[in-house]
């Protein structure tokens, strides 16, 4: 199953969980302050933070398609790759949580922390291994400074 469902298809996925999930659950309706502006705030910054990694990558002219990181042809260090390993992922993630924030409801917030999980064992471990195996001097020390996410 690793590798198999690209991210951006998983994120469609989980916010419409969150919809489903908050439809289902109007018993766990929530008035938050400034509910608009936060989630339109997170929504951006998630945005922004998932477009830094593309061009980030499109500088360095490598794929950027996660279904095959063995056709990488540069680590990628510099940009916001120096404050996180996945800002992709991490922007996916923010976007998700706008959405959360957006539905006013409290069951879409189990989502996110799945999608976490999934994407560190199904997405981020098998990208780690094929560019450990593509860099092996360079990406020992980038996983020393640099977290996966934040």
């Amino acid at each position: 199953m690793q590798l198999k469902l690209p991210p951006v298809a998983l994120g469609v996925i989980v916010a419409a969980l969150m919809w489903c999930a908050a439809s289902a659950t109007p018993a766990l309706d929530v008035r938050l302050p400034a509910s608009f502006l936060s989630s339109a705030s997170l929504a951006l910054l998630g945005a922004v933070i998932c477009l830094s990694g593309v061009v980030s990558f499109r500088r360095a002219k490598t794929t950027v398609n996660p279904m095959r990181p063995d056709s990488t042809s540069s680590l990628v260090v510099s940009g916001i790759y120096k404050y996180t390993r996945n800002p992709m992922y991490l922007g996916f993630l923010l976007l998700l949580l706008g959405w959360a924030t957006f539905l006013s409801n409290l069951a879409p917030f189990a989502l996110p922390p799945a999608f976490v999980v999934y994407m560190n064992h199904f997405q981020i471990r098998p990208e780690e291994r094929a560019l450990g195996s593509l860099f092996a001097q360079e990406y020992q020390p980038y996983l020393a400074r640099v977290r996966r996410w934040i």
